[in-house]
């Protein structure tokens, strides 16, 4: 498997696949790989002819008490399972080479879509995401890129910027890889101890009853959460940063469920915070 770090050279072998036809399928990371960032790879590979990975721990979406420094990381495990999946190149930048001295330019989108779930806790955090994912989709070239659903606002902001600034790449969200007992697969869960490991799956519970007090027949979101934020917080050391339930594109926040109403959740355990969502409505 092929390891770029400059950009130039990245972008002139995406230029040079795609002048001979190839279809780019590109799928950024922060690297530290588990089976959700496979999923991806595996279906980047059934979409594109040249599958490019890229593993870059992005400086500008981190707050400054956030995790940047503590993040995982691990390139040579990183390079094997991609191979194993079928990736044919890793685009893997250090932060001089994407961000040099100077630099000065931000791509920000809307704050109805930014600043509301955790942009709230996290501000300037999704300017960052805007702004390397820009950067990244110029340098790659790709015609497809692939994005897990376990970040859903994230998903509906890259979303939002591709449409609004023309670009031309495909944008597919993948579902959200679950471990086996139901907890959402992050490459942060390895800071969880034992015991809030286990604690964590309070928020795939708490998602689930949502979904079965819809089912039969509950549709007022107070209800829902009010029934999400006591299962949650009968856990020891849950703390909660929001519950809310948003429309699937907009994120605006709705007051009955419909079949475009999304819950999402994101709760701290000690000081690994993790998020996770659910559809409300089973789709036919």
């Amino acid at each position: 498997m092929e390891i770029i770090s400059d950009p130039q050279q990245m972008q002139q072998q995406a230029l040079a696949a795609r002048r001979q036809g190839q279809r780019i399928a590109f799928v950024p990371t922060m690297g530290y790989l588990h089976e959700g960032h496979l999923s991806l790879l595996h279906e980047g590979r059934k979409r594109g002819d040249l599958l490019v990975l890229s593993i870059f721990v992005n400086p500008t979406q981190f707050g400054p008490n956030e995790d940047l420094d503590s993040y995982p990381r691990d390139v040579e495990h990183d390079t094997q399972l991609a191979k194993e999946a079928g990736g044919d190149l890793i685009y893997l930048p250090d932060n001089a080479s994407m961000y040099p001295n100077g630099y000065s330019t931000w791509v920000e989108v809307d704050e109805g879509l930014t600043n509301t779930l955790c942009g709230k806790s996290r501000p300037g955090h999704f300017r960052g995401v805007t702004t390397v994912v820009s950067k990244l989709f110029q340098i790659v070239q790709p015609d497809v890129a692939l994005f897990g659903s376990k970040d859903f606002q994230q998903l509906a902001i890259i979303r939002r910027m591709t449409l609004d600034l023309n670009m031309p790449v495909e944008i597919v969200g993948m579902p959200i890889v679950r471990e086996a007992d139901g907890l959402a697969m992050s490459s942060r869960n390895v800071y969880l101890d034992a015991d809030q490991r286990k604690r964590a799956l309070a928020l795939i519970e708490a998602l689930r009853l949502a979904c079965h007090l819809v089912a039969h027949g509950e549709q007022s979101v107070a209800t829902l959460i009010d029934a999400v934020r006591d299962r949650i917080l009968q856990e020891q050391g849950a703390e909660i940063d929001y519950i809310q339930v948003c429309h699937q594109q907009t994120l605006a926040d709705m007051e009955k469920v419909d079949r475009h109403a999304v819950m999402l959740l994101a709760v701290r355990f000690g000081k690994t915070r993790l998020i996770d969502n659910h559809h409300l409505v089973e789709e036919n």
